[in-house]
């Protein structure tokens, strides 16, 4: 098994009523914990990097741990590009073997969100790489991208069907009241704005800051047509939370492979979890 595009992956979880959880990864623990919980629960699994990820961590070391974790496991995997902004930054991902990549535009005009989303897509075909953009902004903050409060904008519904006939995309992350990172008060979700958007258009729809988000909101998105759930901050936390737990209990600790592995046994619970509400369990 190699690695795969989202583009089938995502129409299966539209026409199944369910959706593909996609979660960042930053190191191999991390993307041991993914892979090995999706396996085990039979869901297909989008791995996501944003951009900082693969400065750490190296686009050559990332792609190779995903393409070896796809042979082990014999899963789909699909390694994804996560709110990448430079059309020269993705094209050398893509050619390293990225199959899945998301541009984000969305700070820019409505018209060259289009022009740059486009020349992206004309590139990413070719390769067998599917394509994610995003109209309107989430707020809060993922890694370097900062959007503070005032910029964030909902997603237009006519917008959409103009934005998805001009640039050809496989999917569309909208904004419909959710954020990157955790909420410091429940947050209210558009769920009439996400059924509209879903009445006018068949693209696959994705929803990004599911972090913090109740599970019953979640699963509600997933009724109303969302097919793809980004989730990072959470991970994060239950990865970090444990290991500083270890710390606190063993101050003389010094060996990795020991305190990572509360860490990775905290995040797969998360995991675990997220699976269960996008209802993919068993869907491979």
């Amino acid at each position: 098994m190699f690695l795969v595009s989202t583009r089938e992956m995502l129409l299966q979880a539209q026409a199944g009523g369910y959706a593909v959880p996609a979660f960042n990864i930053h190191n191999l623990e991390t993307l041991q914990v993914v892979v090995e919980t999706a396996a085990e629960m039979a869901s297909p699994v989008i791995l996501a990097g944003t951009p900082g990820t693969f400065s750490y961590a190296g686009t050559a070391y990332l792609v190779s741990m995903c393409q070896e974790a796809a042979r082990r496991y014999s899963i789909p995997i699909a390694l994804h590009l996560d709110h990448h902004e430079s059309f020269n930054d993705i094209r050398q991902k893509v050619e390293a073997g990225v199959k899945s990549a998301m541009i984000d535009a969305s700070h820019f005009s409505f018209e060259k969100n289009i022009s740059l989303v486009r020349e992206v897509v004309q590139l990413c075909h070719r390769w067998d790489c599917s394509v994610e953009a995003e109209l309107g902004r989430l707020g809060g903050q993922e890694d370097d991208l900062v959007v503070e409060a005032q910029d964030a904008r909902y997603t237009d519904p006519d917008a959409a069907v103009a934005f998805i006939e001009a640039t050809g995309i496989d999917s569309l992350a909208i904004a419909i009241g959710t954020a990157h990172g955790m909420y410091k008060e429940q947050p209210n979700l558009d769920f009439e704005r996400l059924a509209l958007i879903r009445s006018k258009t068949d693209t696959p729809l994705v929803l990004h800051g599911a972090s913090g988000i109740p599970a019953a909101d979640v699963q509600r998105c997933i009724a109303l047509g969302i097919t793809k759930v980004n989730v990072a901050t959470e991970l994060k936390i239950a990865f970090s939370a444990a290991i500083k737990q270890y710390f606190e209990q063993h101050p003389t600790a010094n060996d990795p492979r020991h305190y990572l592995i509360p860490a990775k046994e905290a995040m797969k619970q998360v995991v675990q979890a997220k699976i269960a509400v996008c209802g993919s369990e068993g869907k491979l």
